[in-house]
């Protein structure tokens, strides 16, 4: 398995492209679900319990600057470390390695809801997972705007500009 390129992984696991960038596959997603009335206001109907995903991504490319009502937390599995990007609402940014390498990476880390995220692979590719609690639904993505986010964050209009589509 340790020769496995990233279109092996695409092949044998079925990864579809995501809207973000990069290839996934859902293989979890909570039968039981939690009632709107139960979960903060910015849910806008019942979710899940739980989802979470296989998430690839190439040399190249990247997931695109986006943010999610949930708590989504991202687990190593393959390749090289993943760069996680976050630009936090009252501007700070960071970046997070998320795999294994000397440079103080971990092999889980959780972005908090809210937060606006990019990720790119160090080399190769990256296979990562992604569990999201409350569960994913599309209703509460929302993909970076280049125009928004850097009058939102000047200080970041590099970072922004590396990990928005135009």
């Amino acid at each position: 398995m340790n020769n496995f390129k990233a279109d092996d992984w695409v092949k044998n696991i079925g990864l579809i492209p995501h809207p973000e960038g990069g290839y996934f596959k859902e293989v979890y997603r909570s039968e039981e679900e939690i009632p709107a009335h139960a979960l903060p206001i910015r849910f806008k109907g019942n979710r899940n319990f739980s989802t979470a995903i296989y998430y690839l991504l190439e040399q190249g490319d990247f997931s695109a600057l986006h943010r999610i009502h949930a708590d989504e937390t991202w687990h190593f599995y393959a390749g090289d470390p993943l760069e996680i990007w976050m630009i936090f609402p009252y501007g700070q940014s960071i970046r997070k390695l998320v795999g294994i390498s000397d440079e103080g990476s971990v092999l889980m880390f959780t972005v908090t809801a809210g937060t606006w995220f990019a990720a790119r692979s160090t080399g190769e590719y990256s296979l990562c997972g992604c569990t999201v609690a409350p569960g994913f639904d599309f209703a509460d993505f929302e993909m970076g705007d280049y125009k928004q986010l850097t009058e939102l964050f000047p200080q970041h209009t590099k970072l922004i500009k590396q990990f928005t589509r135009v």
